[in-house]
């Protein structure tokens, strides 16, 4: 096809023009009464099967017990915190049976 043949196209518009859009004919858009929330998506997660021998770090043991890690320095020092083992890098872990076993021995009758 040729250039000047493919310019020969007619219109059916007024005047043989194509047809215009309009400067205002886009949607407007629409108010809404309730604002547009995603819904949120709870998961649940499975009961937690903790195993006695699960060694935590200092670090969890203070998330656990909401304590700052300088209190439980200052509880091991004093002989008053849970059982720790020492690792041969030099850091400290707590066997979940002994943090239960010292935390019943906490309990106030």
């Amino acid at each position: 096809m040729h250039a000047s043949k493919a310019l020969a196209t007619t219109y059916s518009g007024p005047g043989g023009q194509p047809p215009s859009k309009s400067a205002g004919t886009a949607p407007l858009p629409v108010e809404r009464s309730t604002p547009i929330v995603p819904h949120k998506v709870s998961v649940v997660a499975p009961p937690r099967v903790s195993d006695p021998y699960e060694k935590l770090t200092v670090r969890e043991l203070c998330t656990e017990l909401k304590i700052s890690r300088s209190t439980f320095y200052d509880w091991r020092q004093k002989s008053r915190g849970p059982r720790c083992i020492r690792l041969p890098n030099g850091d400290l872990r707590v066997r979940r049976c002994d943090l239960d076993e010292w935390l019943g021995q906490q309990e106030v009758a």
